[in-house]
């Protein structure tokens, strides 16, 4: 018999609808898929011992992709035409968490983001480290495939 072992977070990849490019795909961490409610309370006249908490609007948290700098990418055109232009072109990603056979084990289909923030670490002579940058998206939904 054997034994169930949950998956390794570290074989994913990244695909966006709107670059076709294989860097395009490689990112050092992703977080940011979580979903939660808002809770309304109801406080029910006469009724002193508990509060109603009925669930709202759903809440989706900013997804946050971090990687290495690269110098001709797609998705930083794309984030670039939003923040310089202000052209906001909706994309649809896919987070594809893997098997150890390169076959999709889960995947986050993630709907209607658009770039929100960009960042890249300093710059630092006296470092000798990898130029990082972080783009911060906000989407509508996700769901998993």
């Amino acid at each position: 018999m054997v034994d169930y072992y949950p998956p390794w977070g570290f074989y994913y990849r990244v695909e966006f609808s709107i670059s076709d490019k294989k860097n395009d795909v490689r990112f050092q961490s992703v977080s940011g898929l979580s979903v939660e409610y808002d809770v309304e309370e109801y406080k029910e006249g006469g009724e002193n011992r508990f509060t109603h908490k009925l669930p709202g609007r759903t809440k989706y948290a900013d997804l946050v992709l971090k990687r290495g700098m690269l110098t001709d990418s797609e998705v930083m055109k794309w984030c670039l035409a939003a923040f310089r232009d202000r052209e906001f072109r909706p994309a649809t990603i896919n987070v594809i968490l893997m098997n150890e056979k390169s076959e999709p084990l889960r995947t986050w289909n993630i709907d209607h983001a658009i770039p929100k923030k960009w960042l890249v670490t300093d710059l630092n002579a006296n470092d000798n480290a990898v130029v990082i940058e972080t783009l911060e998206l906000i989407y509508r939904s996700f769901s998993i495939l």
